[in-house]
């Protein structure tokens, strides 16, 4: 006690002078130090400011939740700032303003007294304006953490809502494959703790998870690896999940490419998932050109819906075609996949030429999650240039929204895209029409960035900016919010997370199309197809 005594004695002349939160933030951190009470709070607790907010982490810890503590100078008492217990280990405290300096302290909610004993240790930061690369770096890492500080303890695969616990999703676990590269590549976290994560979920998914003909389900149990229904009567293959999930597994095969064990093994699994996938199964009858979405042990093709565009589906085929094992005709592309009658458009909307699919291009997500990693940059089929095509839409989006036809609130040049996610009645397929009921979900534009990046920027700071006090969390841009009804999504989506970390990344380095482009099955799958390349514009390919 001499010795804490004696420290604490030279703090208080050492620290006389100081400004009262300087004295009171070293003070309680030093308390805690001499009297071994940090057991009190929680472990390596940092605060980092960002813009307009401030962001908490600390150990994870076997708890059922914590408590968040908040004071303006350190001294003043620090009040409760979560209303209900706050489950992960990280906490984005949206301030709405920049240059403020708030201390925080954090402790389980089964400890009572650390509002009262300040025993818990003290962090501060300042929040800060950010540049627009930094605030999407930002936006990033925060979208990353649903990735690693969210995924199932056991397997590490992605779960499919922030509610559940042990429900993951086949294909945001094949986005969060995109998010885990992104996040090594940026520094969100080490590169060696990522290679290690990576190899264990497709250790999980090749050597525990239940498979059909090669493919997987669309839910996965996060601990067993056993299926979980979908509907009734979808509980096996999934061929479109399957199809996100082998997406993101060869293009993280390409980025690690290291020499160590945990890369090495990544690779071998990898292709080993890959070359596993029966695609040819899922052709369904001899002499089928069309690829089918479901099939299950007990209710075999009782589902009989056919993989056809537009939608979001394409990836499957180019896969299907580029299979090293499994491989379905390269004629299935235009005998199946662009069969529909309504596959080509060539109309205009808004002054905007669409060339292929719905409508106004229906729900928005069909641009985005088949071209992950799949480059659409300057590529054509028989139809069209699929990134021009992505483009127009996302263009289409915007001016149906500018139009605002349903009257909805808060509509316009900066708020616009329209996708499925969850809504005020439950998860919809929001898109312009009929099926417009007023819900944004910020995936949509922020997603179209490498296609439209003025637009989304703008999108994107505008939603930041005026909703983040209740669109934001620890996760990045809630799933979605509806002014019509006053309401905000509480938690997040994996398929929309996914695709923000890694549409943003395309948009300035091209980093998971040239990953999964490397793949060395995929150019002369296309070259197979007939599909026409020919060098960049320069329009296309500036990046920053």
């Amino acid at each position: 006690m001499k010795s804490s005594a004696l420290i604490l004695t030279a703090l208080l002349l050492a620290t006389r002078k100081s400004r009262c939160s300087d004295f009171c933030g070293i003070m309680s951190v030093c308390l805690a130090c001499a009297f071994g009470s940090f057991a009190a709070g929680v472990q390596s607790l940092t605060a980092t400011g960002h813009d307009s907010r401030i962001d908490l982490k600390w150990a994870p810890s076997a708890t059922s939740g914590f408590n968040i503590y908040r004071s303006a100078d350190g001294c003043e008492p620090f009040v409760k700032i979560n209303n209900k217990p706050h489950g992960p280990s990280v906490y984005s405290d949206f301030i709405g303003e920049n240059n403020r300096t708030f201390y925080y302290r954090v402790s389980p909610t089964d400890t009572n007294a650390i509002a009262d004993t300040g025993a818990a240790p003290v962090v501060s930061a300042r929040s800060r304006e950010m540049s627009d690369d930094e605030l999407l770096t930002s936006v990033q890492e925060a979208t990353f953490r649903y990735f690693w500080d969210y995924a199932h303890p056991v397997s590490g695969l992605i779960r499919e809502r922030s509610e559940f616990r042990d429900l993951c999703a086949t294909g945001g676990t094949g986005f969060g494959l995109f998010a885990l590269m992104v996040g090594a590549e940026r520094g969100f976290a080490p590169r060696a703790e990522v290679a290690e994560r990576t190899r264990i979920i497709l250790a999980f998914l090749e050597d525990r998870a239940q498979r059909y003909h090669g493919a997987f389900p669309h839910w996965i149990h996060g601990a067993t690896g056993k299926t979980l229904p979908f509907k009734f009567d979808d509980n096996g293959a999934d061929l479109i999940e399957t199809a996100f999930l082998i997406q993101g597994v060869l293009a993280a095969r390409q980025y690690f490419s290291g020499a160590g064990a945990a890369e090495a093994e990544i690779r071998q699994r990898a292709t080993r998932l890959w070359e596993g996938v029966e695609w040819n199964w899922f052709l369904r009858d001899p002499g089928s050109k069309t690829l089918y979405w479901h099939w299950s042990p007990e209710f075999g093709w009782k589902k009989n819906v056919w993989v056809a565009g537009w939608n979001e589906g394409m990836i499957a085929y180019l896969l299907a075609i580029a299979s090293p094992t499994h491989p379905i005709p390269a004629e299935c592309y235009y005998g199946g996949w662009t069969r529909t009658q309504t596959y080509a458009n060539g109309n205009e909307y808004y002054g905007i030429t669409q060339w292929v699919g719905k409508p106004m291009g229906g729900a928005l997500f069909f641009t985005q999650y088949s071209f992950l990693g799949f480059d659409p940059r300057n590529k054509r089929d028989r139809f069209c240039d699929y990134f021009a095509n992505s483009r127009n839409i996302s263009l289409i989006h915007r001016a149906y929204c500018i139009e605002n036809p349903g009257k909805h609130s808060g509509y316009g040049e900066r708020v616009w895209g329209l996708t499925p996610s969850v809504g005020p009645g439950g998860y919809h397929v929001c898109a312009p029409g009929k099926n417009d009921d007023g819900t944004i979900a910020p995936t949509a534009a922020i997603s179209a960035m490498p296609y439209t990046p003025a637009e989304s920027l703008a999108c994107l700071k505008h939603l930041y900016h005026t909703y983040g006090k209740r669109l934001w969390g620890e996760f990045g841009f809630r799933d979605a919010f509806n002014l019509d009804r006053d309401w905000f999504a509480d938690g997040w989506l994996a398929i929309d997370q996914g695709p923000i970390i890694a549409m943003i990344e395309n948009h300035r380095t091209g980093l998971c199309w040239r990953m999964f482009m490397a793949n060395p099955e995929i150019a002369p799958m296309l070259q197979s197809i007939g599909w026409r390349t020919a060098t960049m514009p320069a329009t296309q390919a500036s990046m920053h």
